[in-house]
């Protein structure tokens, strides 16, 4: 479990594609610190650390994580946001994150805000998703390439954000452009509640 709340950007260093899967090798601050099998979110995925060598670590993704991810178009070079597992024991600064990326979105403007900026991002809807509580709330919580964030003018299938200078610069928002492609994770609470309306009147 995680809290959106981006450590830092990890430098992607080496891919290697084997099979269905992708083996990413990362470099981080905190590199020295990780453990094999623990739990990394990166641009919002949790994907488990297989290997430790001086200061990189690498994690596999397999097809379905692909598929629902940005992780497949990431090149050598590329910033990832990473966050390490959230402690129990501290305060909660984000929401409750999974790390279980929904799907993916396009960003389709970016606005400057005096100071800030508003990013509009674009994403599936059908009836079926909504239903499994693939939607936005004004005021709400939504997970962006694993970054806690505020939701602002939802449509059907459009939300906006407001991202203030540290977190432009703290994490791969500084990156992006229109027509860039971000994980998201639509808010954890708003799923289980609109499957039980759902499953109620069935």
């Amino acid at each position: 479990m995680f809290s959106g709340i981006v450590e830092e950007f990890a430098h992607v260093v080496h891919i290697e594609r084997e099979k269905d899967n992708l083996h990413l090798t990362l470099k981080c601050s905190f590199t020295q610190e990780l453990k094999i099998d623990q739990s990394v979110s990166h641009n919002g995925v949790c994907l488990t650390v297989v290997a430790i060598k001086d200061d990189t670590y690498t994690v596999t993704a397999m097809r379905e994580t692909i598929e629902r991810s940005n992780i497949g178009k990431l090149q050598v070079g590329d910033k990832v946001n990473v966050e390490r597992s959230m402690q129990m024991n501290g305060r909660l600064d984000g929401h409750i994150v999974q790390g279980h990326v929904d799907n993916t979105a396009v960003c389709t403007k970016i606005e400057d805000a005096n100071g800030s900026w508003y990013f509009t991002f674009r994403h599936d809807s059908s009836k079926e998703m909504v239903e499994r509580g693939y939607f936005t709330v004004d005021k709400g919580s939504v997970t962006v390439n694993g970054v806690s964030l505020t939701v602002c003018n939802p449509t059907k299938d459009t939300f906006q954000v407001a991202i203030i200078p540290y977190t432009y610069e703290a994490t791969n928002f500084h990156t992006l452009s229109v027509g860039s492609i971000v994980n998201i994770e639509f808010d954890i609470i708003g799923k289980y509640l609109t499957r039980m309306m759902h499953l109620t009147k069935e």
